[in-house]
């Protein structure tokens, strides 16, 4: 069919299901049915606005009267621009239309909280009729006119006399949905208007109660610092439920931005979602925002007051945009002043804070060398010399030596501080990252990473006539251990109380774990993990030529003992850097204290019970 011989097209228009519509936003936009009153309340507060936007005198008057009509019910009055006849047909009624995105109230658009325009949608949430009375300020000759809608899209509008509505503004009166009365009872209508409310910037009152706190806590005059850390600190109480370890003030001025953050007196995750309160020119947006601050600052909880950021489609979000990188930078710009200032000025707070919340600090200092520079001589580190700053650690050793795990750690540490080897634990989070920065904010200081050749070069060697003496016993401990790809090498060391020394690196670590993998693997797994084979060094158990223990081991004539005990010792030492042990680490002590056990109840020469004869050794493989 040709384009001359098409047939004309029909227009038509979508049709709107609003009891499903109401459905998907109490599913899917709305957190909770709580937000009804916060819509009514930003209607409100917008349509005061904009009748103050043209007459500056105009009264700010906003009224909340909990169970109307029948007891189940609310009516919200405000002293507003107002509706006429025609605005009602084509605001109230069509989903998605502002009247902040009128033309003719383009120019105080900044000023209005909501302008997605399905604000009153969200009544419908808890409430089954809403009805609207208005009159507008803009035209005063127009009447009042009145607006019903019920749940299932249905509305009707009409006119009323002049006497239902003397002055300009709106009434909005609310019925409740069957089972929702329970969000009109005056308790909770007065908890979430103050929650909602209590920074706006109008006369916002549940039947004559005041709900506005305003000067801000944050804003208010105080007689002393003392008194305005009480009174934060009672904020904080009331809003997060815990007492801070300090307030830290916010204020980007470019950005509209006032607050306060509060310092969380225990320590906490740093995967912990972090919930702050942001309030958007004085009404609540959400409790629980995200992405505030920077990533390291989790260990402080927000309330700020903002003009300029943009919150999302259900109001319960920011908007991630330019404007929130920049407050989000200024915020944690402010808190990383607070901790500078507590250096400077403040030591023994500083001391408190970082006692709980160095992690914190230590995950910044990793981006800002000037907050390393500043924080060195105050971040504690686990060290061979105890809890001690990296600046008093790198003043004692002339090389800061460092391992990448607690195992590592843990295995060297009694041995390194015995040698005199400075060694820091940089097996916790973001540690071994600022020590390999150190001798870029403290120039001079050499930094080197522990492996186990270090180590053993620390240790003393064996005069070689005497290892030579002992190569006997070497060969024995070398052959048992060989299956579990670890090498034996003798030294001697302090203290004397350790027998054995187990070593490794990470390379000899993942060389065990794929050959752990490929002999339980199937033939062509294997072949695979077999071609990834390397030459990592393999572990090493350095035993003591000092020990007494290991001299009188070194000792026995029967290979068999000698062995056993071997393995002990090998259990031992890695149960000492308390690591994990494998099925093989496992199955080898067993057999090590089986053996030990039998040795020890029947010696060579004594008599075998089970046998009736005495033991020769050579019926048990002695």
């Amino acid at each position: 069919m040709t384009s001359e011989n098409a047939a004309p097209a029909s227009s038509h228009t979508f049709q709107v299901d609003l009891r499903g519509l109401v459905d998907l936003l109490s599913h899917h936009l709305y957190s909770s049915p709580r937000v009804y009153l916060r819509e009514l309340l930003q209607n409100a507060v917008d349509a005061v606005t904009a009748r103050r936007a043209a007459d500056p005198g105009a009264p700010d008057r906003i009224r909340l009267y909990p169970r109307d009509g029948d007891g189940a019910g609310l009516r919200v009055e405000d002293s507003g621009v107002g509706l006429t006849e025609a605005e009602v047909h084509e605001l109230l009624a069509t989903i998605g239309r502002s009247s902040k995105r009128e033309g003719g109230l383009e120019s105080v658009r900044a000023g209005f909280l909501g302008q997605f325009g399905i604000g009153l949608l969200a009544c419908f949430l808890v409430a089954e009729r809403i009805r609207v009375v208005s009159r507008s300020a803009r035209e005063p000759g127009a009447p009042p006119v009145e607006w019903t809608a019920a749940g299932d899209g249905s509305y009707t509008v009409r006119t009323l006399p002049p006497a239902a509505r003397p002055e300009p503004g709106t009434t909005v009166h609310l019925t409740a949905r069957p089972g929702c009365a329970e969000w009109f009872e005056p308790a909770r209508v007065a908890g979430l208007a103050r929650d909602f409310g209590s920074l706006l910037p109008y006369d916002v009152r549940v039947d004559e109660t005041p709900v506005t706190e305003l000067p801000a806590v944050w804003d208010r005059p105080y007689p002393s610092p003392a008194a305005r850390r009480v009174a934060l600190a009672a904020h904080c109480r009331d809003v997060f439920g815990f007492t801070p370890l300090d307030a830290v003030e916010l204020d980007v001025p470019l950005a509209g931005v006032r607050g306060v953050a509060y310092v969380l007196p225990s320590a906490v995750s740093p995967a912990q979602r972090a919930g702050h309160r942001v309030h958007l020119k004085g009404m609540l947006l959400t409790a629980r925002a995200e992405g505030l601050l920077p990533d390291w600052a989790f260990f402080v909880r927000c309330v700020v007051d903002t003009d300029s950021l943009r919150p999302t489609a259900s109001r319960e979000a920011l908007y991630e945009d330019e404007t929130l990188l920049a407050v989000r930078e200024a915020l944690g710009g402010a808190v990383r002043d607070w901790l500078t200032s507590l250096a400077t000025g403040d030591p023994d707070r500083l001391t408190q804070f970082l006692s709980v919340h160095h992690l914190g600090v230590k995950s910044l200092a990793r981006h800002d060398e000037e907050m390393l520079r500043t924080m060195l001589p105050w971040l504690p580190f686990e060290t061979t010399d105890g809890q001690v700053s990296l600046a008093e650690f790198a003043q004692r050793h002339p090389v800061v030596h460092f391992t990448r795990s607690v195992e590592e750690f843990r295995q060297v540490a009694p041995i390194a501080s015995a040698q005199g080897i400075g060694v820091v634990n940089g097996g916790y989070t973001y540690d071994a990252e600022l020590v390999e920065l150190l001798p870029r904010v403290r120039p001079g200081t050499a930094v080197a990473e522990l492996d186990p050749d270090t180590v053993t070069a620390h240790l003393d060697g064996v005069d070689a006539a005497e290892e030579l003496a002992l190569s006997g016993f070497l060969g024995v401990a070398r052959a048992r251990l060989d299956p579990l790809a670890c090498d034996v090498v003798l030294r001697a060391f302090h203290p004397l109380t350790v027998p054995a020394l187990h070593l490794d690196d990470r390379a000899a670590r993942h060389e065990r774990a794929r050959a752990d993998e490929a002999e339980q693997a199937d033939e062509l797994w294997a072949d695979i993990l077999g071609s990834l084979r390397g030459g990592a060094p393999r572990a090493r158990l350095v035993l003591n030529h000092r020990s007494p223990l290991v001299r009188r081991i070194s000792t026995l004539g029967a290979p068999e003992l000698v062995g056993s005990a071997v393995e002990a010792l090998y259990g031992q030492a890695l149960l000492m850097a308390q690591r994990p042990l494998r099925p093989a680490d496992s199955a080898l002590l067993n057999r090590a204290f089986a053996g030990l056990l039998e040795w020890a109840t029947h010696p060579p020469g004594a008599a075998d019970p089970a046998a009736g004869a005495p033991g020769t050794g050579e019926e048990d493989g002695r």
